[in-house]
Order: C-alpha cells, then structure tokens, then sequence
C-alpha cells in the first residue's frame, strides 16, 4: 500500500467521523461523501490537501486531509489528521429551541399534567 494515499472510507473510519467503517460506505454510497467538488466511492483514494465534504442530517461538514491513516486512534489523535473548516450554523450557535426552556432538573420525576401543559405553551410560542 501507498502511505501518500488511503481509502476514503478507511480514513473516515480512523479518524472518527463515523463509528464503523461500513457506515462510511453506506454514507459514500449514498452520495453523502464529496471530495474535492465530486461524490467519491468508498475506494476512492484520498491524498493530503483534500477537501472532504460529508452531508449529514442538518449541516455539511467541511474537512480537509491533513494526514493519511489507515488504523483507527483515539479522538485525542484523530483531531491531528484532518483540518475541520466548517462554518457554524445557526442551530449550532443559538442552542436548539426545545433544549433552552424545557429543562427539568435531574431527580424531579416526570412532569405533572400542569407542567406538560405550560411546556407545550412554551413550545408553540
């Protein structure tokens, strides 16, 4: 093997974007994984200096290959091997809606039908 490249999905997996290496692929295979501008299978062979671009649920996530691994390290290391430009979004710096107000403090139990129905107040506004 090349140490100047890797697999796409072998990198993925060892610097920890995804928790498993077949959900790398299943990610790639999907058209969820761009490098450099253009969708990439999971073979795809990555160098240093490209750009990754993952799409996940509500945001893309922006890295760029700063180091080639083919075996997974602990995040401590993991964060060594790429270069993370993603801008934050919205959602991201304001906090989610639903998590600013309706916090209950650990050991209350359940909420009472009264709580429910002024959190659901709170919710719609």
């Amino acid at each position: 093997m090349n140490a100047d490249s890797c697999r796409l999905d072998r990198w993925l997996w060892a610097v920890r974007v995804f928790k498993s290496r077949s959900l790398a692929k299943d990610a790639c295979v999907k058209g969820a994984i761009r490098v450099n501008g253009s969708t990439a299978k999971p073979a795809f062979k990555i160098k240093t200096g490209d750009q990754v671009s993952i799409r996940e649920r509500d945001r893309t996530r922006e890295l760029e290959v700063a180091a080639i691994l083919e075996k997974r390290v602990g995040p401590t290391l993991a964060s060594d091997y790429f270069v993370d430009h993603t801008l934050p979004s919205n959602n991201e710096t304001r906090g989610r809606p639903s998590e600013s107000f309706a916090q209950r403090d650990r050991g209350t139990g359940r909420p009472t039908k009264r709580d429910r129905r002024l959190i659901d107040k709170l919710r719609r506004g």
